[in-house]
Parts: C-alpha cells; structure tokens; sequence
C-alpha cells in the first residue's frame, strides 16, 4: 500500500513540475507577428533577407511583400481593407500621411523615434509623430565618366543647364561615330514614368517655392515649367530611342541602357547605386552624379535633389502585441549590427554575403554609407554647393502625378505648343483641383 501510495506521490509530483516548465515555454513563446509593406522593389531581396534572419533571432515572424513600382498605394489600399493587413508600412511625406493618418500609431515614445539624430527627419502634427523617415537619398544624373570622356568631355564642364545641352547635342551629332547616345531611355511606363511626372518636376516646383519663400502652396503657378520644357526636349530628343517610343521603355530598359554603355546620363538617384556599381556592373570610378540642371537659380552653386518621402508608420489598428513586435523589429533595424550593415553596405554587406542596401539612414548608430551616390552629395553640401529639397511630397494628389505623366507622354510623342499647353494645364489647373478635392 505504501508503495502504491509513493507511487501515486511521484507521479503527482513529476505532474506539478511538468506544468510551470511548460508555462515558461509559453510565455518565452513571441507574441505578436510583423507584416512590411514595402515601398522600394529595388530593396526587395534585401528586405526578405533581413526578415529571415530576426525571425532566425527571436523566432517572431516577419512578412516582407513588396509592390511593384509604381503600385504602392493601390497596393496598401488594398492591403489595409484586408484581415491580414500590414502592421508597418511607408508614407510619402505629409500629402501621403493626409490619406492614412487615422492608421498611424504615435511612435513618440517608441525606441526607434530615441534613436534619430534629428526632429527634422520625423513626421509629425499636433504633438504626435505618424512617421520616421528611415533613408536619406539623392537624385541626379548619373554619368557615365568613360563615355563622357570618349566624348571629349569632363564632369567638371558641366556646371549648367547650357553646358549640359552643348555636351548631349554634340553626343547626338556623333551618335553614329560614337557608337552611343547622351542619355538613356526616358520611359514612360509606369515602372519609370515617377522619374519625369515626379522627381524631374520636382525641379520647377523647387524654384517656384524659393522665389516665394513658401514650402507648400494651393495653387502652383508654373512659373518654370519653360524650364521643365527644355530639360524634357533635352532628354527626349537626345536619347537612346526615338521620343514616339518612350510610352513602351521601362525603368529595366532605361537601367540596361546605361549598364551596356549605350548612353552617357542617366536621371536617377543614390536607392539605384547597387543597380550600376558591383561585379559585373561599374565601379566607384566609373561613375559619378551632377544636378539636373534646368537653367533656373544660381547653378553654379546647386547641389542634388536630397531628401526623404520614405516615412515609416506603424498600422495602430494592429492587436498590441503586433504593435509591440513591429516596435521592436523596427528598433533593430536601426541599432542591431547586423540590421545596419545590411542597410548601409554595400557589395558584401548582407549576411549572405549578397550587396546591402547602401542607405544613408538618420539615425545615431548608422555607419557612414558605403553609397558613392551619398559620398557625392555629402562633397557638394561641403563645398558650399545648395541641395535641392524634395517638394515632389507636396504634390496634391497620385491622380496630379499621372495626368502630368500622361500629357508628358503625349506631348514626347508630338511636340508641339498645343500638347505643351496640355501639360501646362495637367500641371497648373490640376494641382489647384486635386488640391480642393484632397483639402475640402
């Protein structure tokens, strides 16, 4: 009987004990999930590195999907009207956060707002910060030095919107004796239409704001927009197929372009660094950056276009502890070793030995970027030069964009002054429309 009963006790006691050893299992189990809504397909393979490897670290899962260019905002429409919506996600600038305001969380207590090395860099109203701005970039034209130099030039001659015209027209005069043209494809499809609708207009809207000492307004004027004219002829009847066909080029046409050496300048920006510089592709020495020159301000002393429209937000309408895990992975993308070198590196910087990211990221732990694009800007900014600030965040509307970008295209196809009073009209009459409906 006693050793029945000493049984029954063992059994008893080994039952006991099993239960808090499982209960510690549980709580040590994550809580909560991260969904990325990504904003830059450039970055994509990076992104899904990276989340393998937190994962890998603190067993808390993390989703990466990325849109394809141009689609962002449809994309996270749809995404956020679903059941698994994205618990982090990007805005661009304060125009994006009017439509997804009621979803952001306020990160002003949150690790990774401590973390910045400037208010400028985040999002903020009424005392409540909806964003952190997580990349630093620059655009430009990219240019090929080798080329440029078979053509008998140097950097250091263009220092103008004149001097970049005289340079392309005398590649296109010897074009056939060359062997390639002055500038890549300006295609007009969606994957590449943002860099003319968007950033390249940023341009006349940049002069526009400093003439009248404002950073927004409800009506644009257009007072530049003969400018934007003649760096868009520059480029359109200067390139590497004929204008009629630009409604087909891509950005990988435009990208392939420049990468098999047939055309000298490529409008992009330091995100596409990767893209035109590592094995197989150019070096550091190869290539450089110079201004989108428009023959407005004082050239001589203008920079790139520097800024950011990449804001991170975190979906408030997430359960707490899909709030808390996207926090926290969040916070790691900006202190943890791993996470930094992948974001800043280059060739070799990601753990599988793949090229990172190369950002130039605002925040206190980030090591300087390995980006040859940021290097250049930094020099500018050092020399006195004047960077240009990104206004594209204040255009009214996406639906703006694509009316400019469309009368763009049709004007490329047919230049005349009726399809440049066209996009004229797109640019002017539809931003102080597309302004009332956003602000009414």
């Amino acid at each position: 009987m006693k050793k029945k009963l000493l049984a029954l006790g063992l059994a008893a006691a080994t039952a006991v004990s099993a239960v808090p050893v499982y209960a510690e299992e549980a709580a040590e189990a994550p809580a909560g999930s991260v969904y990325y809504l990504n904003f830059k397909p450039e970055q994509d393979a990076q992104w899904q590195e990276l989340a393998k490897v937190y994962t890998e670290q603190t067993g808390v899962p993390v989703t990466v999907t990325t849109a394809a260019s141009g689609t962002y905002e449809t994309m996270l429409t749809s995404e956020m009207a679903s059941s698994d919506a994205p618990t982090m996600f990007q805005v661009n600038g304060p125009v994006g956060l009017k439509s997804w305001k009621d979803y952001c969380y306020d990160l002003s207590g949150s690790g990774i707002y401590g973390e910045l090395t400037s208010d400028d860099y985040a999002l903020s109203e009424d005392g409540a910060v909806y964003g952190i701005a997580y990349v630093i970039e620059s655009y430009g034209l990219i240019v090929n030095k080798t080329l440029l130099g078979e053509a008998g030039y140097k950097v250091e001659d263009i220092q103008s919107f004149e001097d970049l015209k005289k340079v392309a027209e005398d590649i296109t005069a010897r074009k056939d004796e060359l062997g390639f043209a002055a500038f890549t494809s300006a295609g007009m499809d969606s994957s590449s239409d943002w860099r003319f609708k968007t950033h390249l207009a940023n341009l006349p809207i940049y002069y526009e704001y400093q003439e009248k000492g404002i950073s927004s307004t409800d009506a644009i004027e257009g007072t530049y927009l003969d400018n934007y004219r003649n760096m868009w002829d520059l480029y359109i009847n200067n390139s590497t197929c004929e204008p009629t066909d630009l409604t087909a080029k891509t950005a990988n046409d435009s990208l392939n372009d420049f990468l098999n050496g047939a055309a000298v300048f490529y409008q992009n920006g330091s995100w596409e660094y990767g893209n035109v510089v590592g094995e197989g592709k150019y070096t550091d020495d190869d290539v450089t950056m110079i201004p989108i020159y428009i023959g407005a301000g004082d050239e001589a002393n203008q920079g790139l276009c520097t800024g950011s429209e990449n804001y991170w937000c975190v979906n408030k309408n997430a359960s707490e502890e899909d709030i808390q895990a996207t926090l926290d992975f969040m916070e790691w993308c900006v202190t943890d070793e791993t996470a930094l070198k992948a974001l800043t590196g280059g060739e070799g910087a990601m753990p599988s030995g793949e090229a990172g990211m190369a950002f130039a990221i605002p925040f206190k732990q980030a090591p300087a970027s390995t980006n040859l694009f940021v290097s250049v800007d930094a020099q500018m900014t050092a020399d006195g030069k004047t960077p240009v600030s990104w206004n594209f965040t204040t255009m009214p509307s996406e639906e703006w964009k694509n009316m400019v970008g469309s009368a763009l295209a049709v004007y490329a196809a047919d230049q005349t002054d009726d399809n440049w009073a066209a996009v004229v009209s797109a640019f002017v009459d539809n931003w102080a429309a597309e302004y009332a409906l956003a602000n009414g």
